[in-house]
């Protein structure tokens, strides 16, 4: 069998071991915190004069918008309760005009029926008193037309009974006289 290789695998001992990773170094700890301060005392430097006033103008301009947004609102619930207050103002209005057209539509109709019925009421009178004066005049005939017809009777009764007719004349004194009415 055949050995393997290891030509050129072979890791040095002293080659990769002897040095200790930059950070970690103790021997450079004091300028690695020199960079650290100065890389951080730049960086607040550019922060505190570049982006932080940036940022407190948007803070800034963002309460102020806030602010007239809150202040506009309330001006447009202000609006929003008098246009409200003004819609339930009219709504009353009308439906207290509406209730007095009401009213006096009842009132003129109840005036237009007064009127109808009194003259109806005249009319009913006046062809009631027209009926009682033909039913008078009618009565009067009727009464005259018995008169006639009682003496034509006891003018033929008389004939018969005694054989001699009787004329209407003498029926007439002889029938006792009719009361007035």
């Amino acid at each position: 069998m055949a050995q393997p290789s290891t030509a050129g695998t072979a890791v040095p001992h002293d080659a990769g071991h002897a040095k200790i990773f930059p950070p970690l170094d103790a021997t450079t700890f004091a300028s690695q915190l020199l960079w650290l301060a100065i890389a951080f005392g730049l960086l607040y430097m550019l922060l505190s004069r570049v982006a932080l006033p940036r940022i407190g103008e948007v803070i800034e301009e963002r309460q102020e918008r806030i602010k007239r947004d809150l202040t506009q609102a309330e001006q447009l619930r202000g609006q929003t309760d008098a246009a409200l207050k003004a819609y339930e103002q009219s709504q009353a209005d009308a439906r207290s005009k509406a209730q007095g057209i009401a009213k006096e539509m009842r009132d003129k109709l109840a005036a237009v029926s007064e009127q109808e019925r009194h003259r109806v009421d005249a009319e009913l009178a006046a062809k009631i008193a027209e009926t009682e004066r033909q039913i008078a005049q009618t009565k009067t005939r009727a009464l005259a037309s018995v008169n006639d017809i009682a003496v034509a009777t006891a003018g033929a009764i008389v004939g018969k009974l005694l054989g001699q007719e009787a004329t209407p004349e003498e029926v007439r004194r002889a029938l006792p006289a009719q009361p007035a009415e």
